[in-house]
C-alpha cells in the first residue's frame, strides 16, 4: 500500500477527506497520496502564522541560525530517500535529484550564513545646520507572514529558496507546494517539525486552485513569492491587493555563439542546457544563434551530442531524460513542433511524442513567431539560427517577451561587455548556458520573467523593511 502524507498546518499533522493521489510519470504507479487542505485548515495556519510571527520576529540571529543548520543536517542525511521519491513523483532522473537535494542543503546552509549577516548601517544626518547633532541608525525587520507557491520542476529546492530566507529573516510562511509532486515537502515539513520553531512558523499543505487564492489575496500575508507561469503569476499580481509580490515566472532563454567560440564546448553546453530534466526549467536553453561561419559545423555536432541522450527509468542512475510531469505537457509540445514544421521548419533530430516522452528535438529554419520560438516550450526543444554579425545576435536574443537569463559564447572581451550592456534579462552567462544556477547568486528576470530576485540575501531583502531611527545628541 503506498504512503500516506499528512499535510503540515499551524504546527499539526492533519488530512482532509479530499485525497490527492500522486503517480509516478514513468509508470503510473502511485507514489503517495495525501489529501488538499480545507478553507478553515488555511485559516488555522494564517492566525497561527500571526501569532508565530510574534515569536519569530525577536528569535535571536543565533537561534534561526542553529535552526536553519539542523534543517540542512537532516535533509543531508536523509538525502537519498528524499532524491529517490524526487525521481519517483516528479520523473527527474535520479541524478538530477541527488544534485537538486545537495542544493537544498546549500540553499539552506547559505540562509543560515545570512541570518547572521542581516544588519544596518549609521546615516550622518547633520548635513544642514537645523540637524546639527543628529544621526540615524537603520536595521532590517521582518515583514510578518509570507505566502509561498511552488512550481513542479524543483519541488525541494525552489520551495527552500522561499521558506529558509523566511525562517532565516524571523517571519513565518505558509507554502502551497505543486499537486504534481508535494510529496517531497511533506517529507521535509518531517524536519521542520522536529527542529523546533514556533508552532505555526512554517505550514505546508497542498491546496486546490480556489483553496490557494487564499494566499493571493488574504490581506494578513505581507508577502506573495510565487514561482510559475506568467500567465498566472501577473493575474496573482493583480489581485494581491497592498502585499508585496515577488515572482519568477517563465523564459525563453536565448545563447548567442560568437564567430570565435569554441564550438565542440558549445554544442556539449547547449546538449546539456536544452535537455536537463526533459527542458521543463524555465532557464532551459529554447533559442541558440550562432554565426553563420560556425553554423553548420555547430548544429552537426549538436546532432550527434543529442544522439548520445539516454532516455529512460527516473530511477535509473544513468538516465539523462525521462518523461514530462504528464501526457498533456508531452502533447502540447507535439503540437507546436507539429505546427512549426508545417510553416516550413526543419528536424535536425527528434520530433516525436510516446505517452508521456518527447524525443530531444532540434530544429532549424523555424520562424521566429512560431510558439516553438516566441513562447515559453519547457519541454526538450531547441531551435537554432544563423546570424551574420554578433550585433544581429544581440538583437535577435532581445526580440522577446521573456528576459530571465542568457548564455553567451565568446573569446572577444568587448563582445562579452556589449552582451552585459545589452542583454535585455536578469542575468548574462558568459561562455555557458543560461541553465546556470547557483543558489546565493540574484536569479531572477525582467519583462514577462519577472519581479524581483531570488537568491537567499537577495529573498531576505524582500522579505525585509528598512526601520530608522534618529538620534539627537541633546549635549
Amino acid at each position: 500500500m503506498a504512503k500516506q502524507y499528512p499535510y503540515y498546518c499551524a504546527g499539526e499533522w492533519r488530512s482532509s477527506d479530499r485525497p490527492l493521489e500522486i503517480r509516478n510519470p514513468w509508470n503510473d504507479e502511485i507514489v503517495g497520496t495525501t489529501s488538499f487542505a480545507t478553507e478553515d485548515d488555511v485559516e488555522d495556519a494564517i492566525r497561527a502564522a500571526e501569532d508565530a510571527f510574534e515569536i519569530m520576529r525577536v528569535m535571536p540571529l543565533y537561534e534561526r541560525a542553529a535552526a536553519l543548520d539542523k534543517l540542512a543536517d537532516s535533509l543531508e542525511e536523509r538525502g537519498e530517500e528524499v532524491a529517490r521519491l524526487l525521481a519517483q513523483e516528479a520523473a527527474k532522473p535520479l541524478r538530477d535529484a541527488r544534485v537538486e537535494v545537495i542544493r537544498g542543503v546549500f540553499t539552506i546552509r547559505v540562509a543560515a550564513e545570512e541570518a547572521k549577516r542581516i544588519g544596518g548601517e549609521m546615516i550622518p544626518l547633520d548635513l544642514l545646520p537645523s540637524s546639527k547633532g543628529r544621526f540615524g541608525i537603520t536595521r532590517k525587520v521582518p515583514i510578518g507572514p509570507i505566502a509561498a507557491i511552488s512550481p513542479f520542476n524543483f519541488p525541494l529546492n525552489l520551495a527552500l529558496h522561499k521558506v529558509a530566507p523566511a525562517i532565516a529573516s524571523g517571519n513565518s510562511v505558509v507554502l502551497k507546494p505543486p499537486t504534481h509532486d508535494p510529496l517531497t515537502m511533506l517529507t521535509f515539513a518531517e524536519m521542520i517539525d522536529e527542529v523546533g520553531l514556533p508552532k505555526g512558523a512554517v505550514s505546508i499543505m497542498p491546496m486546490d486552485r480556489q483553496t490557494g487564492d487564499r494566499l493571493v489575496t488574504d490581506e494578513r500575508f505581507k508577502l506573495l513569492s510565487f514561482t510559475g507561469s506568467p500567465d498566472v503569476g501577473w493575474e496573482m499580481k493583480q489581485r494581491a491587493g497592498k502585499k508585496k509580490v515577488v515572482l519568477e515566472l517563465g523564459g525563453n532563454a536565448g545563447v548567442i555563439i560568437d564567430a570565435d567560440a569554441d564550438i565542440g564546448l558549445a554544442a556539449q553546453r547547449v546538449r546539456a542546457g536544452a535537455f536537463a530534466y526533459a527542458g521543463q526549467v524555465c532557464i532551459s536553453v529554447q533559442r541558440v544563434y550562432v554565426h553563420r561561419d560556425s553554423y553548420d559545423a555547430f548544429c552537426e555536432q549538436l546532432v550527434a551530442a543529442v544522439g548520445t541522450i539516454k532516455t529512460g527509468d527516473p530511477l535509473d542512475p544513468d538516465t539523462e531524460l525521462g518523461p514530462m510531469i504528464d501526457a498533456k505537457a508531452a502533447s502540447r509540445v507535439d503540437e507546436w513542433v507539429r505546427a512549426a514544421v508545417a510553416e516550413g521548419a526543419t528536424l535536425l533530430t527528434g520530433g516525436k511524442a510516446s505517452g508521456r516522452f518527447y524525443e530531444p528535438t532540434v530544429i532549424v529554419n523555424a520562424s521566429p513567431d512560431s510558439f516553438v520560438c516566441s513562447r515559453e516550450a519547457f519541454a526538450p526543444i531547441v531551435t537554432v539560427f544563423p546570424v551574420e554579425s554578433f550585433e544581429a545576435a544581440l538583437a535577435a536574443a532581445n526580440d522577446s517577451v521573456f528576459g530571465l537569463q542568457a548564455g553567451v559564447f565568446t573569446n572577444n572581451i568587448e563582445h562579452a561587455f556589449q552582451a552585459f550592456d545589452r542583454l535585455d534579462v536578469g542575468g548574462v552567462i558568459l561562455n555557458d548556458v543560461p541553465v546556470y544556477r547557483i543558489d546565493h547568486m540574484p536569479y531572477g528576470g525582467v519583462k514577462d520573467s519577472g519581479l524581483s530576485r531570488e537568491g537567499i540575501r537577495y529573498a531576505i531583502d524582500d522579505m525585509t523593511e528598512t526601520r530608522l531611527l534618529v538620534v539627537n545628541r541633546l549635549s
